[in-house]
């Protein structure tokens, strides 16, 4: 795996440093919420480019299905 960059929110970063650097504890599930939505997001979006650059046609489906799933779409709102 190649090295990535990863964006965070600023007021995560800050409650990061604050835990790692200052051992300001009071904010954990703060921290928690915010690096599980990233993380989430990550994945989605992970997800995602696999159902764009599928090289066939049911891989593509397993992957759209998959992103929609994970969304929370419905099956009957789907196209």
């Amino acid at each position: 795996m190649k090295n990535k960059n990863v964006q965070i929110p600023y007021e995560l970063f800050l409650l990061l440093l604050q835990y790692h650097l200052m051992e300001y504890r009071q904010n954990e599930e703060k921290i928690r919420q915010g690096l599980e939505k990233k993380m989430n997001a990550m994945a989605e979006r992970e997800i995602y480019s696999r159902y764009k650059t599928a090289p066939t046609e049911e891989e593509r489906e397993k992957y759209r299905k998959e992103y929609l799933d994970r969304r929370g779409i419905p099956e009957d709102f789907r196209w």
